[in-house]
């Protein structure tokens, strides 16, 4: 049995949805604050949560802080819900949220990145809450918007990511990876490899090689792979 946790007000957003929150073999915990899903994620062991950066309550940063350090809360994904800002777009990152939606919502992308969510095996989750937040330079323009992206893989060499934004090959993108824990990793590259729209993926993927990763975050990443390596 699956379990989900989801804030009230996300879960009346989608109420009327014929989703996957109405199978049989998923459990759903409605929660009005963030001091609330953390009791119900100590009881229940969550799968997914879905919620809303500023909920009620503890504050979201030391919420999440204390799930991912904790061995029995920290296998869930989490879905959240922000405003259209970079400071909010930060906070999540510093959550270390597994996806990010921003305002306003499509119902029908909070269903879809929750089921993309739930099929995740343990491993893939836990390499997914690597998140990229940084700019893109594309065919030497430079562009300002922040990319939001879900990290599927990663090495010391390069990382395999997911976004909705359409990049190229040959683009350079300077990326900031909140790893397990906050530690915060900062790294130039290059697109070297582009699946748009790739099966299971309901956005785009590339393949970044890393240009001029410091010793200092190259040790912080074989940290981050082998201590992914000890929990599979």
């Amino acid at each position: 049995m699956l379990k989900v946790i989801i804030s009230e007000s996300i879960h009346k957003l989608l109420q009327e949805k014929d989703s996957l929150l109405n199978r049989q073999d998923i459990s759903v915990f409605q929660t009005r604050s963030n001091d609330e899903t953390m009791k119900i994620h100590l009881a229940e062991k969550a799968n997914l949560i879905v919620t809303e950066l500023d909920m009620p309550g503890m504050d979201s940063e030391l919420l999440y802080s204390m799930i991912r350090k904790d061995k029995e809360l920290q296998r869930v994904a989490v879905l959240m819900i922000c405003p259209n800002n970079m400071k909010s777009i930060e906070r999540c990152s510093h959550c270390m949220a597994d996806a990010i939606i921003l305002r306003p919502v499509n119902p029908a992308l909070i269903l879809a990145k929750a089921q993309q969510l739930l099929d995740l095996s343990w491993r893939d989750t836990y390499r997914a809450r690597v998140l990229i937040n940084g700019k893109a330079s594309v065919r030497g323009n430079p562009d300002d918007t922040a990319l939001i992206c879900c990290a599927h893989n990663i090495s010391s060499t390069g990382v395999l990511f997911e976004t909705e934004k359409v990049l190229n090959e040959g683009d350079q993108v300077v990326c900031s990876f909140f790893l397990p824990g906050g530690t915060e990793v900062q790294v130039a590259g290059e697109i070297v490899r582009t699946v748009h729209h790739a099966p299971r993926f309901t956005s785009n993927q590339y393949g970044v090689r890393f240009s001029n990763l410091t010793a200092e975050a190259r040790q912080a990443l074989e940290t981050f792979i082998q201590s992914s390596v000890q929990l599979q």
